[in-house]
């Protein structure tokens, strides 16, 4: 208790980290767990491919622990501040550790990071966040490593093919943090997932430079889904975001004190550790986990390994931006939506693109919840339009749509409507 309240974050981000290794360690399937990460690092990750199925559930989980634990591990180099974005970055590169990321496609993007960060002769640890936020293109470098220039043959690791791999993901990783820097420019900060923008651009140019201006096919897009194991993932989130709840509890003076105010920002540009304590944010992880599997089960979503891994996509915000009070109505927005379009509101792709449509709760905290409505409904329309752009290769795809619907929106926001705090500033001054 004495650690959680010196360092709140990264204690919170730790104990995560082995909660991870323990979901491994007692899933019933855990003689497959070695067995089913080697199947994980050796197979092809281009969206969408649940690692429960090409691997097994315990190593899954160890998947997801250790890949967590190497980037835990950064959180300890001295002169990292974890911070809000940090919870966001953390959980984000979780969530998709069971969909896309792995602990061999990693380290690429953080070796570009790194000789960013000598480059510009500043300390590794400014950029810790970045280096995980890099990781959006892991599945272009495992393809890169395992399949490329074919489309379909599993291929054996090659130099030339690490080589190709190793220099495709430094590259992203040193320009991702002057992208990831600029992308607020365009939006304004109404899409938390900023850093998509530079994993939906790099992606784009680099399918384009690979696969069509080389004349290689660009592999056809062909989820692996497995059958919902809703006993693995209700009790983990159920537990995991319990004690999230309780820990926040604990930190926050054994106390909800300020959780109601928390509910009420606007989530735009917000760090809720800084500005309402890391025993709330924390707190708010686990709340916002818990409503976000509620509305999951609500719609009859199939918990397999992608729905365990966007639930974690979503929450990663829950310290930085997102709260049920501003993401209801993005929930909403694609519940009608999904009333006129021929994709169910529990379909795979759909239950994905709400979880980043959430990304744009900023928009339903400063303009309103009918703000939030038409966000949410936009963002239906195009998330499953925009994967032909970057071969599916592209983990931030829902959040890259965000950011586009933010451009298209935010001005015509801007230019016809009043945010809801000039709306009670007029009201209470009678105008």
């Amino acid at each position: 208790m004495k650690l959680l309240k010196e360092n709140p974050i990264r204690s919170f981000l730790t104990a995560s980290t082995l909660a991870f290794f323990l979901a491994a360690v007692i899933c019933p399937d855990r003689a497959q767990m070695v067995t089913g990460l080697a199947n994980i690092l050796m197979s092809p990750a281009q969206i969408t491919k649940d690692y429960f199925i090409i691997g097994s559930v315990s190593g899954t989980f160890l998947n997801v622990g250790l890949v967590m634990a190497a980037f835990t591990a950064m959180l300890y180099i001295p002169g990292t501040v974890s911070k809000g974005s940090t919870v966001a970055a953390y959980f984000l590169t979780a969530g998709f550790s069971t969909w896309g990321i792995n602990f061999l496609n990693i380290w690429p993007f953080v070796l570009g990071v790194l000789v960013l960060s000598l480059v510009k002769r500043k300390p590794f640890s400014q950029y810790v966040d970045l280096a995980m936020f890099s990781t959006a293109l892991c599945p272009l470098v495992s393809e890169l490593l395992l399949r490329y220039p074919n489309a379909e043959e599993v291929h054996a690791i090659t130099l030339t093919s690490a080589l190709l791999a190793l220099a495709v993901g430094m590259a992203v990783g040193f320009l991702t943090p002057a992208m990831a820097a600029h992308s607020p420019n365009l939006h304004k900060g109404f899409d938390l997932y900023s850093a998509a923008l530079p994993g939906g651009l790099l992606g784009f140019f680099l399918v384009a430079l690979l696969y069509k201006t080389l004349g290689h096919d660009v592999p056809a897009i062909t989820p692996t889904l497995g059958d919902g194991r809703p006993e693995i993932v209700w009790t983990f989130c159920g537990v995991f975001f319990g004690l999230c709840v309780l820990a926040g509890f604990l930190v926050n003076g054994k106390s909800f004190k300020g959780y109601l105010d928390l509910l009420k920002d606007t989530g735009h540009k917000a760090d809720f550790t800084s500005k309402y304590g890391a025993g709330l944010a924390i707190m708010n992880v686990g709340v916002y986990g818990l409503f976000i599997v509620a509305y999951y089960i609500l719609v009859g979503g199939s918990f397999n390994g992608v729905t365990l891994g966007i639930i974690f996509c979503m929450v990663c915000w829950g310290a930085a931006g997102a709260h049920p009070g501003n993401v209801w109505p993005i929930m909403l927005g694609y519940v009608i939506a999904s009333q006129f379009g021929v994709n169910a509101v529990n379909a795979q792709a759909i239950l994905i693109g709400l979880c980043f449509a959430s990304g744009l709760a900023p928009i339903s905290g400063v303009y309103g919840w009918w703000a939030g409505v038409i966000g949410g409904a936009a963002h239906y329309i195009l998330v499953t339009s925009v994967p032909a752009l970057h071969g599916g290769f592209c983990l931030y795809n829902g959040g890259f749509t965000a950011l586009l619907i933010a451009v298209i929106l935010v001005p015509q926001l801007e230019s016809f409507c009043k945010t809801k705090a000039d709306r009670k500033a007029a009201k209470t001054s009678g105008k």
